[in-house]
């Protein structure tokens, strides 16, 4: 009998399609999944067991009247705890928030529910989706499959450690700085940062409204391609959402897995971004082996400097405090969530983010209320905001002489718990190579590339298109996955351990 589980979401929705099974069962074979390795995983805050066999069964009754659905209709998706759920929590994984349910469903929730897909439930992040390890969640952090003493990486760790431990097929994230693909890097999964506008914000708990923006996770491209499709589009409801049509990504990635995709694609490597202090020499080995073997199949592999990167991290972590600074202050106890203490508003207020917000939100409340104080405002933020700029003109000197760019997507594998807890700023250069897609809004991707030498565990494939060519980085990333997969004979995942519900840290 078929393991529901393991089916890809493109695999499982035709399936469902065919009558070979039903919604309700997939639902099932998650939700007992998730009982069984979710203890030892953490990837959920809250699972939807209840809403989710009602959705499943009411989707099977809409398939057996003959009515036509869309092609992901009873496939089961996790949703990251930031993203405003009707009916369920959203806590963003802060005290602040606990026990919140909101009246309303961001528009991409909306959307998921329209098209039938079936939530599973919400997710475990770094609180208010700040840090890169799920270490900052108030709830405790989430464990990556691959080693349950390692991070599986943030602040969207909960939705890729799903998605890795076969508890969901799809999953949502959001990505500020790396929050999709990094995590997607660390668990051996597939990632998607869309162009900034492409994917309405509507009903994201804000963290840096300029840089934020809502993806897919999945296991493959194809599946992540079918995700994008349904989430995307332009929504009156978000300012900054952009009036377009958009090609069909799903159609995108498929053209990508035709013979011959990668002969002529044109890749670029940036050398701010390929190696350096920092880059784990296996990773940077994989890389390199990565670039070899698409040369061999036809791309052409070209050089690039992109002198202002160097600086991306230092303008992101001046730009994303201020946003979180002004964000962040309507948590003030009088509206809603957490209200603490006694005495005057400001008293009451003082203690109720005292108690309800933890360190590194302080901290970055504390960095960008800084950053925009009268004096300093020009010296920092107005100084963050032109290398923003610069960073956008490297970018599209780079398009210039290439179709699409390449780099490691994080400089590490996954790392152990506590390891970079205590060093904020080597927890910030985990994004180092993420960053500079969120400063100039284009699209980018994380595919698995293989295993690193040094410790066995996945290695990530970022790649970066221009503004609003999403659907050549699905056709790129496509040729480039069948091409990996074909050379190692099967999905990487299919290389990770096997959890159990004995599964426990220290097994690996």
């Amino acid at each position: 009998m078929t393991d529901l589980t393991k089916l890809t979401a493109a695999e499982l929705a035709e399936q469902l399609r065919s009558g070979e099974t039903t919604a309700v069962a997939a639902a099932e074979a998650h939700l007992a999944r998730i009982d069984e390795v979710d203890g030892a995983v953490h990837a959920f805050l809250h699972v939807n067991r209840e809403e989710a066999l009602k959705d499943s069964a009411a989707i099977d009754e809409r398939r057996a009247a003959g009515e036509t659905l869309h092609a992901l209709a009873g496939v089961p998706i996790a949703v990251k705890d930031n993203l405003a759920t009707k009916g369920m929590p959203t806590t963003a994984a802060s005290k602040i928030l606990e026990g919140w349910i909101p009246p309303y469903d961001a528009t991409v929730v909306s959307r998921l529910r329209e098209a039938g897909l079936v939530i599973l439930g919400k997710t475990n992040l770094d609180e208010f989706a700040m840090g890169s390890s799920t270490e900052h969640s108030a709830f405790g952090p989430s464990r990556n499959p691959w080693d349950l003493d390692r991070t599986p990486g943030g602040s969207g760790g909960g939705s890729a450690a799903a998605v890795a431990a076969f508890e969901a097929p799809l999953a949502l994230g959001t990505d500020t700085g790396g929050s999709i693909r990094q995590p997607a890097s660390l668990t051996g999964t597939v990632g998607v940062k869309p162009t900034y506008g492409a994917v309405s914000r509507y009903g994201a708990l804000a963290m840096g409204s300029s840089l934020d923006q809502i993806g897919p996770a999945a296991r493959t491209v194809l599946d992540a391609a079918m995700l994008h499709d349904v989430i995307g589009g332009y929504d009156h409801h978000d300012a900054t959402s952009i009036k377009t049509e958009w090609a069909s990504m799903a159609d995108a990635a498929r053209a990508g897995q035709r013979d011959g995709a990668l002969e002529g694609l044109r890749i670029g490597v940036p050398k701010e971004l390929a190696s350096g202090d920092g880059f784990e020499a296996g990773v940077a080995e994989n890389f390199q082996k990565s670039l070899e073997l698409m040369r061999e199949r036809g791309a052409v592999i070209v050089e690039l400097e992109t002198p202002h990167f160097e600086y991306a991290v230092a303008a992101y972590y001046l730009i994303m405090p201020a946003e979180v600074s002004s964000n962040l202050a309507r948590y003030d106890s009088v509206r809603y969530g957490l209200r603490t203490g006694e005495g005057t508003v400001e008293q009451v207020m003082s203690a109720t983010r005292r108690e309800g917000f933890g360190a590194e939100v302080k901290r970055r409340i504390l960095l960008g209320t800084y950053a925009l104080s009268a004096g300093y405002f020009d010296a920092y933020y107005g100084s963050a905001q032109k290398v923003r700029t610069l960073v956008q003109d490297d970018f599209n000197k780079a398009f210039a002489q290439a179709d699409v760019l390449a780099a490691p997507t994080s400089p590490t594998t996954a790392f152990r718990f506590g390891e970079k807890l205590d060093d904020p700023t080597a927890m910030y250069l985990a994004d180092i190579t993420t960053i500079p897609a969120n400063l100039a809004g284009v699209p980018a991707l994380s595919i698995p590339s293989g295993l690193s030498s040094t410790d066995g565990l996945p290695v990530g494939l970022q790649l970066m298109a221009p503004v609003r060519e999403d659907a050549r980085l699905y056709t790129s990333a496509a040729a480039i996955e069948r091409t990996l997969t074909d050379e190692w004979g099967e999905a990487l995942l299919a290389k990770a351990p096997q959890l159990t519900s004995d599964s426990k840290a220290g097994d690996r």
